[in-house]
């Protein structure tokens, strides 16, 4: 009795803080937890029977791995895997020394409306669709009216047809992720620079250090945990692609499948084309338990070098 008294004695004491947090538990349950229950697709040939979806799960017949066979089984299974790996890895890579050095740039501007401006203008591009994005890079990369094609004609220089030509899709894909992410995750670091005492700038100003010193030796020290938790936190989803970049950029063209085919991208074309449900859900859980192993292995090693760094 005296536990449970305890027990809604602290409910009571922490009621406004729970309510608080209700929100935020209930969407995490619903979209999160309840979801889970969906990887058993990943083991039946779902049918939909016309009484439901629950209904049509529990009368689809289970198929053990013949899901999985779809993603490993193709001549297309090396060549999905390999590109949603160096993508990614390129985009974790680049991108985070990008948006360092974007913050470290925005952080050393004195005049803040001015800082406030160009950090409005680098951010824009996050809530930017991906949709709206392939019409601006086709409107650069049009063959016939393109704005590149049409520089290229200035200087009396050979077109280039662009979405029949694969060798440029790498660095041009992986510029516009570059171009959209950059500024949201500049805003996390930034937002970290901003918060370390000033005061140890100033005594290194006093010692004679540079600016360049100053970086060096002060803030990407003090950069160092939260680059460890961001580049582990991204590493978990390095076997999810973004949908939208690799197929409204591209504009689904099938020149391009050697170099902008990735996991995502293959699994929504095989749905269209077979409609089998289970084969969607086991490429999910697939990515899902590639990116836990892969982030608690990461962890690991993060915690073997430096326990304060890892996340757990």
């Amino acid at each position: 009795m005296h536990r449970v008294s305890h027990f809604f004695k602290d409910l009571h004491k922490n009621l406004p803080i729970l309510l608080m947090v209700l929100p935020g538990a209930i969407g995490f349950i619903l979209f999160s937890y309840l979801p889970m229950g969906g990887t058993l697709l990943s083991f039946k040939q779902y049918r939909y029977n016309g009484e439901g979806f629950i209904s049509s799960f529990l009368s689809s017949d289970w198929v053990g791995l013949r899901n999985f066979k779809f993603l490993f089984g193709t001549n297309d299974a090396y060549i999905i895997t390999r590109n949603t790996l160096l993508y990614n890895a390129a985009f974790i890579i680049l991108g985070t020394f990008a948006a360092i050095a974007m913050a470290i740039l925005l952080s050393e501007i004195v005049n803040k409306r001015l800082s406030k401006l160009y950090q409005t203008g680098m951010f824009l591009p996050h809530f930017m669709s991906y949709v709206i994005v392939g019409f601006f890079v086709y409107s650069f990369l049009n063959m016939d009216k393109g704005l590149l094609n049409s520089i290229l004609e200035r200087f009396d220089l050979q077109t280039v047809s662009w979405y029949t030509t694969p060798k440029y899709w790498p660095y041009i894909l992986t510029l516009t992720n570059l171009w959209k992410t950059i500024g949201y995750s500049s805003v996390v670091y930034l937002a970290a620079i901003t918060g370390f005492d000033r005061s140890l700038y100033e005594a290194a100003m006093i010692d004679g250090a540079s600016k360049w010193r100053q970086i060096r030796n002060i803030t990407l020290p003090l950069l160092k945990p939260l680059i460890i938790i961001m580049t582990l936190l991204a590493v978990g989803r390095i076997f999810y692609a973004d949908f939208g970049l690799f197929y409204n950029i591209p504009r689904d063209s099938g020149a391009l499948y050697p170099v902008t085919n990735v996991i995502d991208t293959y699994v929504y074309r095989g749905l269209k084309t077979t409609g089998e449900m289970g084969m969607t859900a086991a490429a999910g859980l697939y990515q899902s338990i590639v990116g836990f192993i892969l982030v608690v292995t990461s962890n690991y090693v993060v915690r073997r070098i430096d326990k304060d760094s890892s996340l757990f």
